[in-house]
């Protein structure tokens, strides 16, 4: 229709040019233009109307097309959610029947239990019922017991418990001989024989050393000059090192008083060298007491790697090292400790090959198993649990840590390398010679071994021997049998291990003898 407008449009001006150009000639012949003009123009306008009806037809046919297409293609899709619905729509239909079939289940599944629920009731409330007929017949049988024996409930109790725990003990003290017997017959060969070829393998000195060092004097005249003018020589040189002077009437000897035993050999030595000089004043004091203390500091170190490479035992920390270096002035019951962990370590390596383990880690342990003494009056705690701290900061094993805790009960030992470390330190301490102690702790020792030992009932007397290292201990043969002398042996040696406090070991052995006496006439 747009394309019929255009065309009547350019024919309208078409005739239009043709008249204005038409008025340049004669108005006759200007008619038959304007005839010809619109006759052209009638023309195009019927051919334009033509071609617009053409086009017309041609758009509604292409619009009809696309209308078919168009409801085609929604009656396609339309189909096919229709097909999906009703597919839904089953498959609801079989979930619905699904549920309704499960909730009829659970129904009659909560019926059964409410059956069940009442059968349990009426069990529960005829058990209570027979359960209170049995007390009732209890209570019955035993006022009927108890009239007959002549003895309450309680009592009878008491009398069963006891005879029970009488014939365990019994039986428990025949189970422990039988054991300890059995044992004895396999294990006490052995570890007397490797007991034995460590201490033949092995001989160490001893040194006995206290709280107090002597220093010679070439004579009496130096002591006042150690005192110097108005005591400022000695309290220069006391203060300097943490150590006691006593100067008395002990011809040509001056006495070094002090706990710390590295400070005492520090005085000394201090002491010595300003003797040997002859120039003693403040001054002089504090130069020797420091060339004094850095000479002590290395010999430490000297002594804890000499230690180390005696036993072959490599990649201690250096640390570790001065601590056993420090050792060697320290004491324990009059022992060296140093010497006294040196013979630890050989014991433990000579057990160690007999046994079959790691030799070198045996000796290792032995030689640290003290490690604790080196500083246990500076810091709190035992020194097993000091000593074990230390190894353990250092970068030892943890079979050398748990065996330094555990050598004197501190932890309970786990493992053969602990024991050995145990045995070896008992035995370096229980040698005859090794340790040395004042009269009265000796006495008092002794005393409290037969005091323990005669605490117990079925004891007649107690004699401590061999330096309180065995207690032997008569019971009655009346009131004690066989089994139970096991029993009493067990118990005062926990006891003993429980209240005192002692070197190496001690030997409970518990004697009961059986004497028939008759007289013939």
């Amino acid at each position: 229709m747009e394309m019929y407008i255009i065309i009547v449009v350019i024919t309208l001006a078409v005739a239009a040019g043709a008249y204005f150009a038409g008025s340049k000639f004669n108005k006759k012949d200007s008619g038959s233009i304007i005839r010809q003009a619109e006759e052209l123009a009638n023309k195009s306008i019927e051919d334009a109307r033509r071609a617009a009806e053409t086009i017309t037809k041609e758009a509604q046919l292409k619009a009809k097309d696309a209308a078919i297409q168009a409801k085609d293609e929604y009656e396609r899709t339309t189909r096919e959610k229709t097909k999906d619905l009703q597919n839904l729509e089953k498959r609801l239909l079989q979930k619905e029947e699904n549920l309704d079939k499960k909730v009829a289940l659970f129904d009659q599944k909560e019926l059964d239990i409410l059956k069940k629920e009442q059968l349990f009731s009426q069990k529960e409330q005829e058990l209570t019922r027979r359960d209170e007929e049995l007390k009732k017949a209890v209570d019955v049988q035993k006022a009927k017991l108890e009239q007959i024996s002549g003895m309450s409930a309680g009592e009878a109790k008491r009398e069963l418990l006891n005879a029970m725990e009488s014939e365990a003990k019994h039986d428990a003290a025949k189970m422990i001989k039988a054991i300890e017997e059995e044992a004895r017959e396999t294990a006490e060969n052995k570890a007397k024989e490797i007991m034995a070829l460590a201490i033949q393998r092995y001989a160490g000195e001893y040194v006995a050393e206290r709280t107090v060092s002597v220093v010679p004097l070439p004579s009496d005249e130096m002591k006042g000059r150690i005192i110097g003018r108005e005591g400022r020589n000695i309290r220069a040189l006391e203060a300097a090192t943490g150590i006691d002077l006593i100067i008395d009437d002990t011809p040509e000897a001056v006495i070094l008083s002090g706990f710390n035993p590295v400070r005492r050999e520090v005085a000394r030595l201090s002491l010595e060298k300003l003797l040997a000089d002859g120039r003693i004043h403040p001054g002089r004091i504090e130069e020797v007491v420091a060339k004094s203390t850095e000479e002590v500091e290395h010999s430490i170190k000297a002594a804890g790697e000499q230690a180390a490479f005696d036993l072959g035992v490599h990649g201690i920390h250096p640390e570790l090292l001065k601590l056993i270096g420090r050792l060697k002035y320290r004491t324990s019951y009059t022992q060296n400790v140093y010497l006294h962990s040196l013979e630890v370590a050989f014991l433990c390596g000579i057990m160690a090959a007999e046994l079959g383990i790691n030799v070198k880690q045996a000796k290792r342990a032995g030689l640290l198993h003290d490690l604790g003494k080196a500083v246990d009056h500076e810091v709190e705690g035992s020194h097993a649990v000091i000593g074990a701290e230390l190894a353990r900061k250092y970068g030892e094993s943890p079979k050398i840590v748990h065996a330094i805790m555990a050598h004197h009960e501190d932890e309970k030992p786990d493992s053969v390398l602990a024991v050995l470390v145990q045995a070896a330190d008992a035995l370096s301490g229980a040698r005859p010679g090794a340790r040395r102690e004042m009269m009265e702790t000796y006495v008092k020792r002794l005393e409290d071994l037969e005091r323990i030992a005669t605490s117990f009932s079925g004891v007649t007397s107690s004699f401590a021997i061999q330096a309180g290292r065995e207690i032997r201990v008569m019971v009655s043969s009346d009131q004690i049998t066989d089994e139970q002398s096991v029993v009493i042996a067990r118990d005062i040696a926990k006891k003993i291990e429980a209240e005192m406090t002692y070197p190496g070991q001690i030997k409970v052995n518990v004697i009961r003898e059986t004497r028939a006496v008759e007289f013939a006439r």
